[in-house]
């Protein structure tokens, strides 16, 4: 029957128009016989030629309208209820013509032949097209998945029709939590309670359910996919309204449910007089412009409307894809872009910058933030860090600059890594320069934990083991971190850096923190899939299901948790989830004179003297494993004492 339907799909919108004129003409003559039958009219008056001559003048008449009132322009595939106004209006004109010609040739019918005349076009000319919509709009079977979408609202309204004009899909429930939906039809999909989800999942062996509820709180939608998560399906969403309207995404852009949905919390909208305070008509400079929380700033600075926007990056690529990104979304209307390749380290090129642009704010988000990687590449980490840190700080302080925000992190606090403790020495630094007054330039940290998607992120590194098979690798049973999406982070960073009076330390209010062997457990069932554990010798611990987790154990520097303050005296902002803390400060020649020490040590790739500068050091610095994990440093390895440079020096050169 479809194949029929479809069958019209080949002709012109000429012919198809005149196809269904003359159906609709079949339909009026046919319906004409049915309303004498159904008005118990006389036998002979069927086949009376005066009686047949009454219709007639119905066909020009009715057809005409229809076509007046655009029936013929519908594209059947896509007609709606707002169709049925043109076949009224024809159904009605044709019921009053029949009327007014029987009258005319002496009350040939009834005047009730004609109303009952008049209902039957309606349903059948009505009635044909509305079939044939479902007939097109009906999936090959065979070739579509059955689904299940979770919302009965006019997105799931929505998604219902736009899955009837594709294969891919076939929907055949629909499950929704407000009961006077419950047993309600809704394009021939009948609406559930989410009580009988196992059921209907079993019934139709669905193995996907689509969420069809974009403006869901995340708290809501947290707790629709903990009920999801235990049927052994693959759950996916629907784009958000916000990014449909902006063409950002299309409707049936249906894609996996992600942590970064899930974990994030509702943000607060942003405060717009702290978000335009430091950057609206100014020049602003964003380093590690191409990193994950530096491309976010400076998407959300753009829309603040600076003056310039100079973007600061050591990689060509991300530099360049950021650069890319920002003027084909701006065309010519948005601020000046100015994307400068260069290293934070290079004190004469930061002076020039920020001569050259007049830069009257600065984003400090240029840092090695990878805990293992910098614990393995120990003085490059210093370096970019802790002394890159000091070169933008001093030449910001002496070029003039207005503010200074640093991008700092939780694991400043108490260290266990040599990441946290560069990153603390970072903030030294800007407290140093806050007390000694350099030029007017007001310096602030903001320190927050790990945000969802940034690249190096445990999330990236799951979904890939996942899509391989696994096993998905967890430290500890017990490691936790906390989360939080990159916008959110980057307009917190720049809400912050708008209260700073100088010397500040912002804390961000982070949330709950999230176990994250709970996470890649919850990661595995959004994949419809099954996780099992591993023991230490990689054996299961239960029934072997889809999807291995092995504990391998915590990396050299990596904590079990991580936490926001050093001392527990912090204090509200004006924004609810900014909070100021007085941390420890070093007096200007105490960290100059520590910073000379450190230097000295990395100049001589003494990581020996190093690591003892850093213990000996007031940041808290207490690693948890013993040894110094630099890759450098154990050329020497299996040796029972490191050896001195010349020797390691001398390994490397001769591959032994």
């Amino acid at each position: 029957m479809r194949r029929i339907v479809l069958l019209p799909d080949r002709l012109s919108r000429t012919k198809k128009r005149r196809l269904h004129m003359v159906v609709d003409a079949a339909l009026i003559l046919a319906t004409f016989a049915l309303a004498l039958a159904l008005s118990g009219a006389p036998r002979a008056q069927l086949s009376d030629p005066l009686t047949w001559a009454l219709v007639l003048p119905v066909l020009p008449v009715s057809l005409a309208l229809f076509s007046y009132f655009g029936l013929y322009r519908a594209i059947l595939r896509y007609i709606t209820g707002n169709a049925m106004r043109s076949v009224v209006i024809g159904a009605l004109a044709g019921a009053g013509t029949m009327i007014a010609t029987s009258a005319a040739l002496g009350g040939v019918i009834s005047p009730s032949v004609a109303v009952i005349h008049a209902m039957t076009v309606l349903l059948a000319v009505g009635g044909i097209r509305f079939w044939g919509r479902a007939m097109l709009r009906k999936p090959a079977i065979r070739n579509s998945a059955s689904v299940i979408i979770y919302g009965a609202g006019k997105a799931g309204q929505q998604l219902v029709a736009a899955l009837y004009l594709g294969n891919e899909y076939i929907p055949v429930a629909l499950v929704d939590d407000d009961a006077r939906l419950h047993g309600s039809t809704i394009n021939g999909v009948r609406v559930y309670p989410s009580s009988d989800l196992r059921a209907l999942t079993d019934q139709w062996q669905v193995r996907e359910v689509l969420l069809a509820m974009p403006s869901l709180s995340r708290m809501r939608r947290r707790r629709v996919v903990s009920r999801l998560e235990t049927l052994g399906v693959e759950v996916k969403t629907i784009p958000s309204m916000g990014d449909v309207v902006a063409g950002r995404a299309r409707f049936t852009d249906l894609r996996p449910i992600t942590p970064e949905d899930l974990l994030g919390r509702d943000p607060v909208p942003p405060n717009k007089t702290l978000m335009q305070r430091n950057i609206t008509g100014k020049s602003v400079l964003v380093t590690g412009a191409g990193g994950s929380i530096g491309s976010e700033l400076c998407r959300q600075i753009v829309r603040q409307d600076p003056a310039v926007l100079v973007m600061l990056d050591v990689s060509e690529y991300a530099l360049y894809t950021l650069a890319t990104e920002l003027r084909d979304a701006l065309g010519e209307n948005g601020p000046i872009l100015v994307p400068v390749l260069g290293s934070v380290q290079n004190p004469r090129r930061m002076r020039a910058i920020l001569r050259r642009f007049k830069v009257e704010t600065v984003y400090h988000a240029a840092a090695y933030k990878h805990v293992v990687m910098v614990e393995e590449n120990q003085i490059e980490g210093l370096h970019n860090n802790v002394f890159g840190t000091r070169v933008i700080a001093e030449a910001a302080a002496d070029c003039g600059v207005e503010h200074f925000i640093l991008v700092s992190t939780d694991k400043t606090v108490r260290p266990t890594n040599i990441m946290g403790a560069s990153k603390r020495l970072a903030e030294l630094v800007c407290q140093a320069l806050a007390q000694e007054g350099r030029g007017r330039t007001v310096f602030s940290m903001v320190r927050f934990g790990n945000v969802l998607g940034s690249s190096g992120s445990v999330i990236p590194r799951f979904r890939d083991q996942i899509e391989r098979g696994g096993p998905v690798t967890v430290t500890h049973r017990d490691v936790t971190r906390y989360f939080m999406t990159i916008p959110e982070a980057a307009q917190l960073v720049i809400q912050a850096g708008a209260m700073a009076r100088g010397g500040d330390v912002f804390v961000l209010d982070m949330g709950e923190p999230v176990r994250i062997l709970d996470l890649a457990q919850s990661m595995i069932r959004l994949h419809g899939l099954v996780p099992y554990m591993l023991d230490e010798n990689g054996k299961a611990e239960g029934p072997v299901e889809d999807i291995p987790i092995r504990i391998t154990g915590l990396q050299p520097g990596e904590k079990l948790f991580e936490e926001l303050l050093i001392s527990n005296n912090p204090e509200g902002t004006e924004h609810p989830r900014i909070m100021t803390a007085s941390e420890l400060a070093l007096t200007p020649p105490e960290l100059h004179s520590l910073l000379e020490e450190l230097h000295a040590a990395c100049t001589a790739f003494d990581l020996e003297r190093l690591q003892n500068l850093l213990l000996d050091a007031p940041i808290g610095y207490a690693p948890k494993s013993t040894g110094i994990h630099d890759l450098m440093w154990q050329v020497g390895i299996g040796e029972a004492q490191p050896r001195p440079v010349e020797a390691r020096l001398r390994v490397v050169k001769d591959g032994r």
